[in-house]
């Protein structure tokens, strides 16, 4: 297994503290204002393979769509957990700011697609709901109004930090991979990488979630690993990874650091935020843990070998031999 390099470890200040049932009721909106703007990249944007064409992306103040076809030109949405602003702005030159502050799904909801009207880009979303227990529509949604600043910006420094490492971790693969990007139906941010053979028929029963996207999404073998903040079902922040399918053995493999172990409820291995947040070399804990989750995948269900390779690194092509 090749082993990833990562750049010199953030300190460990650089890792936020997250509480899930500190920041509970913002966490809940927030996910929801999410799932608005990432319709709207839905709704405009041919299908592409497992659903990339949904995701958000971390930024250096949030989260953004990257630009959207709206035909005649290109839109991007970005929240800024900096200046807790949600910025759309076109190729056309033109732009609009929404506050990001205490208010209804229903009021943020409106404030979005009359923004969009404005700026002569108007369109149709499904309003329900994916991935979350009880969901109403956004439009009806008076119930979830928190917005903690503070808690919104913490999130998103944590992000940054997941972020970081599992682009480095990316680099060590040259199968088919994802990007690293952030799910605002599961509200995580995640990287996938492939086998490159055919999976069984995913059985579908995700709440809330068409059967036929969750088939398309494990269309292919996968070990996954991504980070996401906690739910009400499993309050705690933490990084996770597992394999679809599941090959005999995955579970019982060795993995890294000390506090990730295999979660049979949820049917991945774990690895506490606060063990990371904690470490004294944080950005290596998490490296460990990317590493041995997937080498668990790829020794169970023998990968080929050659999908590895050396970790990228900064102003150097990596050697081809013929």
């Amino acid at each position: 297994m090749s082993t990833a390099r990562i750049p010199a470890s953030a300190p460990t200040s650089s890792w936020p503290p997250l509480d899930y049932n500190q920041w509970r009721d913002t966490a809940v909106t927030l996910q929801l204002w999410t799932q608005i703007v990432g319709k709207i990249r839905l709704a405009q944007t041919p299908w592409l393979n497992h659903s990339w064409h949904v995701a958000l992306y971390v930024t250096a103040r949030g989260l953004t769509t990257s630009p959207i076809d709206f035909g005649n030109a290109q839109v991007e949405i970005a929240f800024d957990f900096i200046d807790h602003r949600l910025r759309i702005t076109t190729s056309a030159g033109d732009s609009c700011e929404i506050p990001l502050e205490p208010q209804s799904v229903a009021t943020f909801y409106t404030r979005v697609m009359a923004a969009l009207s404005e700026l002569g880009r108007p369109v149709s979303i499904d309003t329900m709901p994916n991935e979350v227990e009880n969901p109403i529509p956004f439009p009806e949604d008076e119930a979830h109004v928190a917005y903690d600043a503070e808690a919104a910006h913490r999130f998103w420094r944590a992000l940054v930090q997941a972020d970081r490492v599992f682009k480095a971790f990316r680099t060590a693969f040259v199968g088919k991979c994802s990007p690293v990007h952030f799910f605002w139906g599961s509200f995580d941010l995640a990287v996938t990488r492939f086998s490159g053979r055919p999976a069984p028929l995913h059985p579908g029963g995700v709440p809330h979630l068409p059967d036929a996207v969750a088939q398309e999404a494990y269309s292919h073998e996968v070990s996954s690993a991504g980070f996401w903040p906690g739910s009400d079902a499993y309050p705690h922040a933490a990084f996770y990874s597992y394999a679809y399918p599941e090959p005999p053995g995955f579970r019982e493999q060795p993995v890294r650091p000390a506090g990730a172990a295999f979660n049979p409820t949820l049917g991945e291995f774990i690895l506490p935020y606060d063990v990371v947040q904690g470490d004294s070399s944080p950005d290596e804990a998490l490296m460990s843990f990317l590493q041995s989750t997937y080498a668990a995948a790829a020794t169970t269900a023998e990968w080929d070998s050659t999908l590895e390779c050396s970790p990228g690194l900064p102003r150097r092509a990596r050697v081809v031999r013929g």
